[in-house]
């Protein structure tokens, strides 16, 4: 694996030993990788390619949805069922365990949802999600007119019941990740070239929303995908790659190099120390000296 050191305490993070392993390609635009911690098994979207796929190490590659509604980020909830956000639909939906769908959010205040974009949810069961308008433009997506004026991240319960604007003055959210307690969170603008972090207040409500760190380097790339590890450090995809930041005070320590754009990523695993990447065309595996957090108990 390279990895381009900033400062050495990212190899209290990486070890620069591991390989950066290619274990499927082919694929149009992968995105939005999510681990089972039960069933070990990793759900991506290719968005393009209109399908979901699932990979396990003991059986491969298998198509798990499709058409996908071009999907692109995936989370699971306190339950462990599928949570997507869908460009071509601007839907967020939730796969039941019979493998019904279920649509959670779709529209606001009467008006279509930009295009959902990527998802969180937090242990009190409420839905996170960024609504950019990527999905709404060929290519990633079904060009259509837009009906809201702002492109904010929104907040919900389990399903799908009180949602609201948590926050409306971005240009284009798109990754969020919550620090490992919960207090904050995180949001990367991609145009804009920086993560903010927010606190959250008792209530749910954001408050503060300062820039947590600028994205800056050579190569492919922008603030995307975004998630914090068990030791909260800030992982979130830039120029050339994965950076990693530190949590205290934003201090990029280094960058993931990966052959292609990379969009997003998750851990898992049995340590969850398996690091998986969705690379443009490829999906690529390595390891981290430091594990990632289950979604849920599974």
């Amino acid at each position: 694996m390279a990895i381009q050191v900033r400062d050495r305490r990212l190899l209290e993070v990486l070890d620069e030993s591991a390989a950066l392993t290619r274990l499927a390609g082919d694929f149009q635009f992968t995105e939005g990788p999510v681990w089972h911690p039960g069933r070990q098994h990793l759900t991506f979207s290719d968005i393009r390619g209109n399908r979901l796929y699932r990979w396990r190490q003991a059986d491969g590659l298998a198509v798990f949805r499709e058409p996908s509604h071009m999907a692109n980020g995936n989370t699971y909830d306190r339950e462990g069922r599928l949570l997507t956000c869908e460009h071509a639909t601007s839907r967020v939906t939730r796969t039941e365990p019979d493998g019904s769908v279920t649509v959670l959010a779709s529209r606001y205040q009467g008006k279509a949802l930009n295009s959902p974009n990527d998802i969180v949810v937090r242990r009190d069961g409420t839905v996170w999600f960024t609504d950019p308008t990527y999905g709404r433009f060929d290519g990633v997506g079904r060009a259509r007119p837009l009906e809201l004026d702002f492109r904010g991240v929104f907040r919900m319960g389990p399903n799908g019941e009180a949602l609201t604007v948590a926050c409306a003055d971005f240009d284009m959210p798109n990754g969020l990740a919550f620090t490992p307690d919960e207090r904050h969170l995180y949001v990367a603008d991609t145009p804009r070239m920086h993560i903010r972090r927010f606190a959250v207040e008792a209530d749910g409500r954001l408050t503060g929303g300062e820039v947590f760190a600028e994205s800056s380097g050579d190569g492919a790339g922008a603030p995307d995908g975004l998630k914090t590890d068990s030791a909260g450090h800030v992982f979130c995809a830039g120029p050339g790659g994965v950076h990693v930041y530190l949590p205290a005070d934003g201090t990029c320590l280094g960058v993931i190099e990966t052959p292609a754009f990379c969009a997003n990523f998750t851990w898992g695993g049995q340590d969850m120390r398996d690091f998986f990447l969705t690379a443009s065309t490829g999906l690529y595996r390595t390891r981290v000296e430091v594990p990632g957090t289950p979604l849920f108990d599974g």
